[in-house]
């Protein structure tokens, strides 16, 4: 069973540990304001389009190769969403998903994980559980007031524009500096 600290996030952290980073494990992601610009757009013929950014999509694509597990966890259930993770080969992809922590908590048992190994990023209230329990949490600089108050970090990006990419990069460039210590013997 995953297991957290007691520890509750009351507000954001202006640095970042790397060493939290460091321990990432799995990176989970909220869809509408996160991967896309929270706009619905709507065809007459009634067809749904969503604007998702190639660049995130590369992240998710590096932080497969790097051994660490994605997740898209998301209120939703469309068609695009399951398309887009077909594409990016995300092994949990979760839609219409209501409790978004019980779903997170199940993910990192399944995997052998706790919830301090698990990053995550949300825009908006459904997120506010999950983002205060994993052990990183990041919101989009368009993530509503409530949101930015409670994670560790707020992206310089906006949802759909770079700010998956940009906590991925961060994540990364934490887990390069952990190897590159212990292959020179330190540790961070």
């Amino acid at each position: 069973m995953a297991q957290h600290s007691p520890k509750k996030k009351t507000a954001r952290s202006r640095k970042v540990s790397r060493k939290l980073l460091s321990q990432i494990r799995l990176f989970a992601t909220d869809v509408d304001g996160v991967l896309t610009d929270a706009g619905m757009y709507y065809a007459e013929s009634g067809d749904e389009w969503k604007k998702f950014n190639t660049r995130d999509g590369m992240g998710i694509k590096l932080l497969q190769r790097a051994g660490i597990i994605t997740a898209i966890v998301t209120q939703e259930r469309t068609k695009l969403v399951a398309r887009r993770a077909e594409k990016l080969a995300i092994p949990e992809l979760h839609q219409g998903v209501m409790d978004k922590l019980a779903l997170v908590r199940e993910m990192a048992s399944r995997h052998g994980l706790t919830l301090n190994q698990v990053a995550y990023i949300g825009d908006d209230i459904n997120d506010l559980e999950t983002l205060k329990e994993v052990g990183f949490s990041a919101t989009p600089a368009d993530g509503m007031p409530q949101v930015a108050a409670v994670v560790d970090y707020v992206c310089q990006k906006k949802g759909g524009e770079g700010a998956v990419r940009e906590i991925i990069e961060m994540i990364l460039e934490a887990q390069r500096s952990k190897v590159e210590g212990l292959r020179s013997g330190k540790r961070s």
